[in-house]
């Protein structure tokens, strides 16, 4: 566990004029396993009628109480300054020894 990355969680807040919007915030920071970056999890896509590359990793951190509640509807995760959305969350057979999650980068 070698790389730090950051778990943000997302939440709603309210404008002067009652405007709702999503604000992401820093949860939890700790340090990871990075796995499957690059040429073993990638593919191309068309979008908007252009072909991008579609990244995706692993990330296993050790567990924790903080670690537990991390869910994919309302976490993502920071990695050297690149933002990744959560696509599954795997208790590794619930034995309390790490979690690991499998996330797509967000393309901006």
């Amino acid at each position: 566990m070698n790389e730090k990355v950051v778990f943000q969680k997302c939440s709603v807040v309210k404008d002067g004029i009652g405007n709702h919007r999503n604000e992401w915030s820093e949860d939890y920071c700790c340090f990871a396993t990075i796995g499957g970056e690059g040429l073993a999890s990638s593919r191309e896509t068309e979008f908007a009628g252009t072909v991008v590359e579609d990244v995706g990793m692993t990330v296993t951190v050790r567990f924790c109480e903080k670690v537990s509640g991390i869910r994919s509807v309302s976490h993502r995760i920071l990695f050297r300054g690149e933002i990744y959305d959560i696509v599954n969350v795997d208790h590794l057979n619930f034995k309390k020894k790490c979690v690991k999650f499998t996330c797509r980068k967000v393309r901006r």
